[in-house]
């Protein structure tokens, strides 16, 4: 349900940011490393380049120093493809992959061998990833399945880095390898890997080529090929292409889930599709296939006014009801349609002694949305039926470990700014910055007065 508070939509404190919108910055995944790595990255770069020796014994140094998990978890960031900025750091990744493999705890492994010569692909040293690759391929000698999957490691890893020569040269390397074999098994994994390593690298028609391949070899196509496929097309703007697929998808008796439909939601609404993220978001709904977290991310994120709202936290809507009044009608029909669903009811965890609301994996237009829906429920289902709320009442939305810059959590500081604008006694858990809480009783007298503390602060 929806709250009977309904204003004019605003329209012009809004129309000035929609150009912002556009240009909103993207942010990039925070990969993490040890403090021990922090300081041995640090005096890396601050070590004359020239130096060989020095370097070369810094590098024993700290292999020699550090646990197993500190030397491959630092070795891990610098072959990771968010931190690949600096070419210094990054070119010492062979030179400290060479020093771990000395070490008496290294166990050999084909993945750690795939990162690395896709790092040295991004880095244009061919040479030494053409050597890497031909010692593991000696190594793995004529066991047909570890070559098919050591080859799928690096198509997987050249992806990830956006790789198109590393994609290509070994895709081209794995179907040699599976023309001489007679399993099934095999050539379904393998094709798999090269029809996702084409998708996630923006080529889907190449993706799609395989796939036509892989019916004339009388090989079963799955779901796998066919979500990757979606998800590649709608990524890429080729949202023609991607619905049919989807089409071809339930012809072959491929029933849509949760993934398939969010990913569809995903690309209407990056391209700005709105009036399709709602026609499909309505087929989805009278399907009955269930909505999920990441449907709410999906939808709420193609929600213009939403997310220029939440630009400024200090004037932005403190209900369901007078959001609403913001909404153009595509968004509010969209909102209606997710609050009308369990995805709320998933998030909250009712015991005896406590109720807890989680917004763990939500995104900023997700976790005020989510908000607002729980005070609109909680005070309309549960006050409404004399229902008494458990003793401790707990929101948790994270520290900010996972944010882009470490420490800083968007919904942290949204969750906080509502509960002070709107009075709310839940307050920052001592024992757990990551969390909101409150007594049951004090919660439960100020949530009687939700709707005339809404009216005070409108006035």
């Amino acid at each position: 349900m929806i709250g009977s508070i309904l204003l004019p939509a605003p329209a012009q404190l809004l129309s000035h940011r929609l150009s912002l919108w556009n240009r909103r910055p993207r942010p990039g995944p925070w990969c993490s490393l040890s403090k021990q790595g922090h300081r041995f990255l640090s005096t890396l770069i601050a070590t004359d380049s020239d130096d060989i020796s020095a370097t070369r014994h810094l590098l024993r140094k700290f292999v020699g120093s550090s646990s197993k998990h500190v030397a491959l978890s630092t070795l891990s960031h610098l072959v990771s493809p968010t931190t690949t900025s600096h070419y210094r750091l990054c070119s010492l990744a062979l030179p400290l992959y060479l020093e771990i493999s000395e070490a008496s705890w290294f166990d050999w492994n084909s993945k750690l061998v795939a990162d690395l010569v896709a790092l040295l692909y991004k880095l244009e040293r061919f040479d030494e990833a053409e050597i890497l690759v031909a010692e593991t391929v000696s190594k793995l000698g004529s066991r047909e399945r570890d070559l098919c999957s050591f080859y799928s490691q690096l198509i997987h890893s050249q992806s990830k880095h956006n790789s198109e020569r590393g994609v290509l040269d070994f895709c081209t390397k794995l179907k040699l390898v599976l023309l001489r074999s007679s399993s099934v098994y095999l050539k379904q994994r393998g094709y798999a890997s090269m029809v996702e390593g084409f998708c996630l690298i923006g080529l889907p028609r190449k993706a799609e080529e395989l796939m036509e391949e892989m019916k004339e070899l009388e090989l079963k196509l799955s779901k796998f090929e066919f979500r990757s496929l979606v998800y590649s097309y709608g990524k890429s703007g080729y949202l023609r292409d991607m619905k049919r697929i989807v089409v071809e998808m339930e012809s072959m008796g491929f029933q849509l889930d949760t993934v398939s439909l969010n990913m569809v939601l995903n690309s209407f609404g990056s391209h700005n599709e709105l009036s399709e993220v709602v026609s499909s978001l309505q087929k989805i709904e009278a399907s009955g296939v269930p909505f999920s977290i990441r449907t709410y991310n999906s939808v709420l994120n193609s929600c213009p006014t939403i997310s220029l709202l939440l630009q400024d936290l200090k004037s932005v809507p403190l209900s369901l009801g007078e959001l609403m009044g913001y909404l153009d009608e595509n968004e509010a029909i969209l909102v209606k349609i997710l609050v009308g669903s369990s995805v709320l009811e998933e998030t909250m965890q009712w015991k005896p002694s406590e109720l807890k609301l989680d917004l763990h994996g939500m995104h900023l237009t997700s976790a005020y949305v989510i908000i607002l829906q729980w005070f609109h429920q909680l005070q309309c289902k549960f006050l409404a039926d004399n229902r008494v709320l458990p003793g401790e009442i707990i929101v948790v939305c994270g520290a900010g470990k996972h944010s882009v810059v470490r420490g800083e959590s968007p919904v942290k500081r949204l969750i906080k700014e509502i509960l002070l604008r709107i009075g709310c006694p839940l307050r920052i858990d001592r024992k757990n910055v990551g969390c909101f809480i409150a007594k049951g009783k004090s919660f439960t007298e100020w949530l009687s007065n939700y709707n005339a503390t809404i009216h005070e602060r409108i006035s």
